[in-house]
Formats: C-alpha cells, sequence, structure tokens
C-alpha cells in the first residue's frame, strides 16, 4: 500500500505527522526574555495573523534569515506586546521546515497567551524533544547528533561541554560511517561468493585479509567502548570513595566538600550506615563524594551491610579517600590496610591525616609510621602484613571540622582527575545506548572472526557481520526500532 512516508521516516520507522506547525516557548523562565518558536508547513501565514510588522510588511513576504520588528494582537485587537520575528525558511532551518521564532518579554503571561493565540491559529503545543526530533527525519541531524543536543544543554563543566560539542560536530558519525564502511566491504564479498554458491571453490574474498580487517575493527571498536569510562565520570561525575574507621570524620569531610549538611555528623560510633552522595565541581571537573559506613569489626547486622557496601563502593570508586583520625593514626592505617590494600591496587588513593587541629605538643610532633612520597606505591603481603614498596600514597593533612588543609585536598583531586579524564579520542562515549551497541557489533564481529578462523561457510561470516553492521546503524538512527527514538527524546526539554 502506497503512504506519504518520507524517506528519513521508511529510515527510522516511525510514522509521526511532521507537517502540523508546533510551538512551544524556547527558552527557560526568568529572564527578561523569552523565545517562543513555531515549526512546520504553514507556520509562517499562520503566524501572520497574530502579527503585525510596524513597517506594514507581513512575515509571509519576508526573506529566510531575517527579523522583523512588530507587536503581536489578541483576540480584541489589543497589543500583547512588541516582539521581534526571526524568519527561516526550509531547509535552512534548524528543522529543517519553515520556522519562526518569537522574542517577547518573559511575562508568563505574554508567553502563555502568545502559545494560546498560536494555538488557536492552528498550531499545536510541541512534544519534549519535538523540534529536535523534527530536524532528525529531515535528516538535518543523525540521532548521536539529536542527544548531544540534550547533552550540550545539560552540560555543567568544560569538559561535558566539549564532550558534547564534539559529538554534535559529527565526531561518533564519522567513526560509524569509517566502521561501517569497512563492514560493508567484508559483507559485499562474503555475500557475493554466497550467489555463486554452487561454485564450491570460488573465494571472492581473501580470508587472511578478511581476518586481519576483523582485528582492525576489534581494536578500534574496543577502544571506543574503553572511553566510557571516562565519557561517564565527564557526564555523572567521576565517582571518589570517602573511607576509614568509625568516627574518622568522613561525614564531616563530605559536609566541607559539598558546602552542605549532606550527612550526619555524631560522636556516636556507626553513625553512618549506608551511602551517602552528592556532586561539586572542583577545577572544572564533576566529581561525584560517596561517604560510606565505618569499616570495623561488628555485630550488628545492618552495620555489617552498611560496612560491605562501603567495600563494594571502593571497589566501584575511580578514586578513593582514606580518612584517618590523627589522633590514632597507626592503628587505624594497619587495622584496616588489610581490608583495603586489595581493592585499591590499580586507582588512587589519598590518605586523609584528618583531626590535626586535635594535635597539640609532642603529638603534633610525633612521626606517624605513613611515608608521603608522591609516587604511588603497591600493597604487598610481608611477614603476614599489609606493608608499601616503591612508595606509598601520596598524604594530605587536613581538619575537616576547621577546614585547614581542604584547598590542598581540592588541588590534589583535580591533578588527579585531569590525568584520569585524560583522552587521546576526540570521541567519547558517555551514552549508554551508544557503548551497548558497539558491544553487540565488537561481540558479532568477534564471533565473525572466529568462524573465519574454523573455515566455516561465508553464510554463517555474513550473517554475524550484519548483526554488526544493525548494532552501529542505531547509533546514528539508520534503522532504530520506534521505541528507542520515544526514549531518546522524551528526555528533552519541550522548546528543544
Amino acid at each position: 500500500m502506497a503512504t506519504n512516508e518520507t524517506p528519513q521516516e521508511r529510515r527510522s520507522g516511525l510514522l509521526v505527522n511532521q507537517l502540523t506547525p508546533i510551538c512551544a516557548p524556547a527558552t527557560a523562565p526568568g529572564g527578561a526574555l523569552s523565545v517562543v518558536r513555531v515549526s512546520g508547513e504553514g507556520c509562517i501565514a499562520l503566524c501572520d495573523t497574530i502579527f503585525h510588522a510596524k513597517n506594514g510588511r507581513t512575515l509571509s513576504d519576508t526573506k529566510g534569515g531575517s527579523v522583523r520588528f512588530g507587536y503581536i494582537t489578541s483576540d480584541d485587537g489589543t497589543t500583547l506586546d512588541e516582539v521581534l520575528a526571526s524568519v527561516f525558511r526550509a531547509p535552512h532551518s534548524y528543522t529543517g521546515q519553515d520556522s519562526v521564532e518569537f522574542s517577547c518579554h518573559a511575562s508568563p503571561y505574554i508567553v502563555a497567551e502568545l502559545l494560546r493565540l498560536l494555538c488557536q491559529a492552528g498550531c499545536r503545543t510541541a512534544e519534549p524533544g519535538e523540534f529536535t526530533r523534527r530536524a532528525f527525519l529531515a535528516g538535518k541531524l543523525d540521532l548521536s547528533q539529536a542527544e548531544a543536543v540534550a547533552d550540550l544543554i545539560s552540560a555543567r563543566t568544560c569538559a561535558a561541554h566539549r564532550v558534547a560539542m564534539n559529538q554534535l560536530r559529527g565526531s561518533l558519525y564519522r567513526e560509524f560511517e569509517a566502521l561501517h564502511e569497512r563492514l560493508l566491504r567484508l559483507s559485499s564479498l562474503l555475500e557475493l561468493e554466497l550467489d555463486f554458491a554452487d561454485h564450491e571453490d570460488l573465494e571472492f574474498a581473501d580470508r587472511t585479509e578478511l581476518l586481519a580487517l576483523c582485528d582492525e575493527l576489534d581494536s578500534r571498536i574496543a577502544a571506543l567502548l574503553s572511553t566510557y569510562r571516562v565519557g561517564d565520570a565527564v557526564r555523572h561525575g567521576l565517582p571518589v570513595c570517602i573511607v576509614g574507621d568509625t568516627n574518622a570524620g568522613k561525614s564531616t569531610l563530605l559536609n566541607r566538600l559539598v558546602g552542605d549538611d549532606r550527612a550526619i555528623v555524631s560522636d556516636t560510633r556507626g553513625t553512618t550506615r549506608d551511602l551517602i552522595e552528592d556532586t561539586v565541581q572542583i577545577g572544572g571537573t564533576t566529581f561525584r563524594f560517596i561517604d560510606t559506613a565505618g569499616i570495623r569489626d561488628t555485630d550488628d547486622t545492618v552495620e555489617r551491610i552498611g560496612i560491605d557496601r562501603a567495600l563494594a563502593a571502593v571497589s566501584r570508586a575511580e578514586i578513593v579517600l582514606w580518612v584517618v583520625d590523627a589522633t590514632r593514626a597507626e592503628s587505624e592505617t594497619t587495622a584496616l590496610a588489610p581490608r583495603l590494600a586489595p581493592l585499591v591496587q590499580d586507582k588512587p588513593l589519598l590518605l586523609l591525616l584528618n583531626k590535626t587541629d586535635l594535635l597539640t605538643g609532642n603529638k603534633k610532633q610525633e612521626t606517624i609510621n605513613i611515608a608521603t612520597q608522591e609516587d604511588n606505591g603497591e600493597w604487598v603481603m610481608v611477614n603476614g602484613q599489609w606493608s608499601m614498596v616503591n612508595g606509598q600514597w601520596p598524604m594530605v593533612k587536613i581538619s575537616a571540622k576547621t577546614g585547614d588543609g581542604i584547598p590542598a585536598l581540592q588541588s590534589r583531586l583535580a591533578a588527579i582527575a585531569a590525568d584520569l579524564l585524560r583522552s587521546d579520542s576526540d570521541t567519547i562515549l558517555t551514552n549508554a545506548r551508544h557503548t551497548e551497541a558497539f558491544a553487540r557489533a565488537l561481540d558479532a564481529i568477534r564471533r565473525a572472526r572466529r568462524a573465519l578462523a574454523d573455515g566455516l561457510s561465508g553464510e554463517f561470516v555474513a550473517q554475524d557481520l550484519a548483526l554488526a553492521r544493525n548494532a552501529l546503524a542505531e547509533i546514528v538512527g539508520r534503522i532504530t526500532p520506534t521505541s528507542i527514538l520515544h526514549s531518546v527524546f522524551q528526555n528533552f526539554c519541550v522548546g528543544k
């Protein structure tokens, strides 16, 4: 049956009426000015019914990329507001359709009334992300670029902004094109052989070359997948676990770092029973600090659960802050080393000598058995006890209560984060959907390689390569289930 479905809609599998004019505020409330966006077939003439230019010209007579100064009239002919109307003509607009953007005063009444007048004239209110969805369906953006728009809007740090801009400029699409082209070459040679299946000895594809190409694809996709650790930290915050004995000052440190009474502070041991998280920006990087239950031997069932969660949080963290009470530093480090050492072998750890404000007289001059060399060392078992070789973890002396030493700690954290988040690639995966699709593609390529190495029929290899191509195509929206598209765009703000 013939349909009016566009090629872009067939590509996405999504049938929507994208011709009806839609409208929505494109700016957040609270400023001095607001922008109301209108897009769709006939929207320029529709806007002429409520807009009157000072010079008498209509928007329908206005060239694309031009701005008219005029006023909006209400039902009774009275002036609602003086506005600037920007006209964009298809395909040279964000959505690829005719569009108008009204810049008006940010009065909630004016904005609401302008939207009412537009809907009365024939518009409907836009759904979340519908302007960007129309841009995607018109071929103005691929799906990864559309998602980058949402990331750009929500970016709170320089790193998040840089990653979103790279993706919006097509870095992920270029990766897709390069990988897809190689896969297509592999598949076409194998499928050509299948067309001549009656000639058993006929091979169009050199197996050695195919194996080498599979290895090249494997290496590149695996490298991309390895960037997700950085990308997730950029997007959601670098996880930093605050760990230590009970009453070492972990909760006080969390409150000091985030600038709020986020965690309960008490002299009673074992107050913190569960994980408490909060984020804060330091040096342009978002850190996700995780306060944990104090680690000690206990018969309390609930507290033991909290301690297990604390140790699990250490395993998942990118950075560990080991808080030690300066008045009992040696006993705490000796007691906790056996539990922490196996969990922090491969990650930065800062030893925080807390409560230095309580050290007085001879106690302040004591040298505890903790070295302070800059280079991270390695925990090893010596005579049944954990100790360090090649230097110990760097130590920072602080007082979470008074704030002494906190700037030095923040500087250390910023330096560690800069090192952890360093990437030689412009393409960094921040989206779980992209990561899952790349993982499926990699799995299919590895199956294809095994089939080639085992000498299996090209039919089996071609099927796995087709699965890999389809997984990559989902990333940019060439093959995308409707459910995925709805999931992507429903998280947008209405005006975008």
